[in-house]
């Protein structure tokens, strides 16, 4: 019987030792929050804040939360804080490390903790320190980045702790770059300072040259020369990012104008008509997907995803049907009278403008991204961004399909012979008029789902077509008329070019500077980059 006592006693022993430290360490939190209520400032405050961070506990984040918000209170009759909720008159108490209900009290029996945008800062410095410790690496990435854009001496020893225990070796990168950044404004040996200034030399991103640029005004000697060396290492190779990054705004862009380009190119070879609707037929395809969204948003909420492909068809067909009702009641009559062709079409463009404006109003309408196409990523120091990403790989598509159609299909085959020579085509037999119709409905047709693709990256509007327009005509003119081929080493030259004009000659003025030079290349080579061979297009 003593000895079954004994033996329950020690148990009970050691069951109180294992629980006293956690109790202790409750014990401990509540002594420094009850620090706010006697915090006669805001770096008195501050200094509390700290020290919450400084224990490691992830329970303080509620309290410091509540801070962040405004939302913590001292009590007047015990000086205990609370966090508190506004309920009527009266404000809701809650204990700041449980957040069970404390009872309610008037808000003259309470005083508000005051806070401003450094202790807001502070606040959240302390809560990126708390999630180094967090089960998800994702996580624990977002805190090394905070702690890396925003280094305080005060986080050396919590992030010593972290590199010390993570096992992911990325993001024991970050937590190294994030501490050799803290070392820079700390008191730590000069040593110290020039290995944290080659770490951070060598992550080589904007964020590195924004600090050590800091660091270079405020340090002298040996460390000022280091972080000179890393600052002119970290320009150079973010000129060659930079550059890449033009590159990919001018493939985008480029990709943009294959769309926009790619039907005229068409229809201007085979028909030699100068169609100023085409932007219109954009502008089709692209309120075509505003009408797709906005059933699906009212109907069929779950199919958002698929509004662009479901878009695509009808926006094709819509467009393509209106070619072919232009075609046959306008411009079937015009064929060999440039300038009246171009009067009519570009009459028939202010029809369909201000019929669009009647039908949908002047404003822009929205168009959104569905869930595949929205974001970004990165690759290194680029930015990519999936909707433009994707416009990229549909315009390939399309200009891929329009390859095949041209040069595997019959219809393809009696394009090219009209194209040629369109007397002996009919001569052939071929039916040049309705040659003419589909290819024209075809081009009209590629435009309508060019608007499918713009309706991602541009306002869609009335006037979304005209500022295409232009651009489509100097791709198609450069490339070649009626070359795929030129077209499309037309339209990501231009893209390019304009990209790296645009920095140092302005969006417009750019634009000018391209226009001329493509009017001088023309002057040499009058048919363009890739002329089509034929006795028609060679008269």
């Amino acid at each position: 019987m003593i000895l079954t006592r004994a033996i329950g006693l020690t148990l009970l022993l050691l069951l109180l030792g294992m629980l006293s430290p956690s109790n202790a360490a409750e014990a401990d939190l509540r002594a420094i929050i009850a620090k706010f209520a006697t915090a006669s400032n805001f770096s008195a405050t501050e200094a509390v804040v700290r020290e919450l961070a400084a224990t490691g506990d992830t329970a303080v984040e509620r309290p410091l939360g509540a801070l962040a918000e405004g939302d913590l209170y001292v009590r007047k009759a015990d000086s205990l804080v609370f966090i508190g909720k506004a309920a009527g008159g009266s404000v809701e108490l809650l204990d700041p490390l449980s957040g069970e209900k404390s009872g309610d009290a008037a808000k003259s029996e309470i005083t508000k903790i005051k806070v401003n945008n450094t202790l807001r800062r502070a606040i959240r410095d302390a809560l990126g320190t708390l999630t180094l410790g967090a089960k998800n690496p994702a996580a624990r990435t977002a805190a090394a980045d905070t702690m890396f854009r925003t280094p305080d001496a005060t986080n050396i020893e919590p992030l010593d702790a972290a590199i010390a225990s993570e096992s992911v070796a990325s993001v024991k990168a970050l937590l190294e770059q994030a501490r050799a950044a803290s070392v820079l404004v700390s008191d730590r040996p000069e040593a110290d300072k020039l290995a944290a200034v080659a770490l951070i030399g060598g992550r080589g991103d904007r964020n590195a040259l924004s600090l050590l640029t800091a660091v270079e005004a405020n340090s002298e000697g040996a460390v000022k020369d280091a972080a000179t060396a890393a600052i002119a290492n970290i320009n150079s190779t973010l000129a060659l990012w930079d550059a890449g990054q033009n590159i990919w705004y001018g493939i985008s862009l480029g990709s943009v104008l294959l769309l926009a380009a790619i039907g005229l190119a068409i229809t201007f070879g085979v028909m030699g008509v100068i169609n100023m609707a085409h932007g219109e037929m954009v502008m089709l395809g692209a309120y075509t997907t505003f009408v797709v969204q906005e059933v699906i948003r009212t109907s069929f909420p779950g199919l958002f995803d698929w509004s662009l492909v479901i878009a695509l068809p009808l926006a094709f067909s819509v467009a393509a049907l209106v070619g072919l009702v232009i075609e046959r009641g306008v411009i079937r009559f015009l064929y060999g009278r440039p300038l009246e062709t171009l009067l009519a079409t570009w009459g028939v463009s202010l029809i369909l403008q201000q019929s669009v404006r009647t039908i949908f109003g002047p404003t822009n309408q929205e168009v959104g991204n569905p869930s595949w196409m929205s974001g970004s990523f990165g690759i290194g120091q680029l930015a990519v961004t999936w909707n433009r990403l994707w416009i990229l790989v549909f315009a390939l598509g399309v200009f891929a399909v329009l390859l095949y159609v041209m040069k595997r299909t019959p219809w393809g085959l009696q394009m090219r012979a009209v194209t040629a020579n369109r007397r002996m085509a009919a001569s052939m037999g071929i039916r040049t008029p309705w040659v003419d119709a589909l290819t024209f409905a075809l081009g009209s047709g590629i435009a309508g789902i060019a608007g499918v693709a713009l309706s991602q990256i541009d306002n869609v509007s009335p006037n979304l077509g005209r500022g295409y327009i232009i651009d489509s005509f100097m791709v198609v003119v450069f490339g070649g008329v009626g070359n795929l081929w030129g077209t499309l080493v037309g339209a990501f030259s231009l893209g390019i070019v304009n990209k790296f004009l645009e920095p140092y000659a302005g969006a417009v003025l750019g634009k000018i500077v391209v226009l001329v030079l493509i009017i001088l290349f023309i002057q040499k080579r009058p048919r363009g980059l890739f002329a089509l061979k034929g006795r028609s297009v060679e008269a």
